[in-house]
């Protein structure tokens, strides 16, 4: 039965790009604006702060992270519509 349900999956999941410098700069990009955007939370020096910038290191790995899902996000987007 579980291999019955994996089948199915299978095939039902879109192609993936591999990586090129335009996947790179989309990923940026957005982890770059997650940073503009992180620095305007309430509190962003709780904890130690990053050298040079105004927030802290909680703080930029959540940014990150969330700038990672939305350029992830973005590529499968374009992906999907074959702009990449």
């Amino acid at each position: 039965m579980i291999s019955s349900i994996l089948l199915a999956v299978q095939s039902t999941v879109p192609a993936t790009p591999e990586w090129t410098p335009t996947v790179g700069i989309i990923i940026s990009v957005s982890s770059l604006v997650a940073l503009l955007i992180a620095t305007r939370i309430e509190k962003p020096l709780v904890g130690p702060r990053v050298p040079l910038l105004p927030i802290s290191i909680p703080a930029f790995i959540g940014a990150m992270a969330f700038g990672h899902v939305i350029g992830a996000g973005i590529v499968l987007g374009l992906t999907n519509i074959g702009s990449i």
